[in-house]
């Protein structure tokens, strides 16, 4: 009997989520995308010490897409997506998920449960634990001590893991320690991680820095698979891998929108030329 056998076999034991104290399961949220738009962000602002992070700043997202966001060190990238994901407060503005979710009245933890997942640019994974450990722990589950104590993984949740796991490349290394693994491969484990709590809105910030060729053309095709079912946006400097993705381009400026429109737009720009591109372009 195989290994994914033996996982799916002992889910079948009484103990299991779906059948241990259902009104400890996290709730499902309801998004309303029916004007097709998931994340509008509407006259922000920020300074700190005098310096102007976010400058009336907006930004319209639609449900689905693929969107990268270029700009130089400071141009607001982080702080933006610091606010969206409450870890920052902005000093005026709006900033809604959906129609129906104002981000700003809600903590990080419960921004995370509307279905906003974020990607830092250093890959935080578990790595003395398995790869699919690292999974399991992801799992949109309740969290409560009771709960994950009680619980044992489900037959459809270890098919779960099994897909993210062919999503992200990694199930051949399904049983090996993430501390093993390759920059790249990391990567991808902690976005599949983010993918285990199925997200509407990924953040994903610089995710091929460090990689190789191979392992950057493997990531682009990883983030154009996930747009459609997900929202994602990225925020990268590598001008060949935005390339290779943009669908639509944000450049961002001393806290504002410079610029925004397809990669070729963006590249014959003289704005953008000027203040970020330069002779790249």
């Amino acid at each position: 009997m195989s290994n994914l056998t033996q996982l799916k076999e002992s889910g079948k034991e009484l103990m299991r989520r779906d059948q241990v104290w259902p009104f400890l399961m996290p709730r499902q949220k309801n998004i309303d995308v029916s004007h097709q738009m998931i994340l509008y962000v509407e006259d922000l602002n920020l300074s700190f010490d005098g310096f102007k992070a976010l400058n009336n700043l907006n930004l319209y997202i639609n449900d689905g897409e693929l969107r990268c966001l270029i700009g130089a060190n400071g141009a607001g990238k982080t702080t933006l997506m610091d606010v969206i994901t409450g870890k920052t407060t902005p000093d005026s503005g709006s900033v809604y998920f959906g129609q129906n979710h104002n981000l700003l009245e809600h903590q990080e933890p419960a921004i995370a449960e509307l279905g906003i997942g974020r990607k830092f640019q250093k890959p935080t994974v578990f790595e003395a634990h398995t790869v699919f450990d690292n999974l399991e722990l992801s799992l949109k589950t309740s969290k409560r001590v009771l709960s994950v104590l009680m619980a044992k993984l489900t037959p459809s949740e270890i098919d779960r893991i099994d897909h993210v796991l062919g999503i992200i490349g990694l199930k051949e290394q399904r049983f090996m320690a993430a501390g093993s693994l390759s920059h790249g491969q990391k990567q991808w484990l902690e976005i599949g991680m983010l993918l285990m709590a199925e997200p509407r809105l990924l953040l994903i910030d610089e995710p091929v820095a460090g990689m190789t060729a191979e392992e950057t053309e493997r990531t682009a095709e990883l983030l154009q698979s996930l747009a459609g079912k997900h929202t994602v946006i990225v925020v990268e400097h590598d001008m060949e891998f935005v390339r290779s993705i943009a669908r639509t381009v944000t450049v961002l400026h001393q806290g504002s929108v410079l610029a925004e429109g397809t990669m070729d737009q963006i590249q014959s720009n003289k704005d953008v030329i000027e203040v970020y591109l330069g002779e790249e372009a």
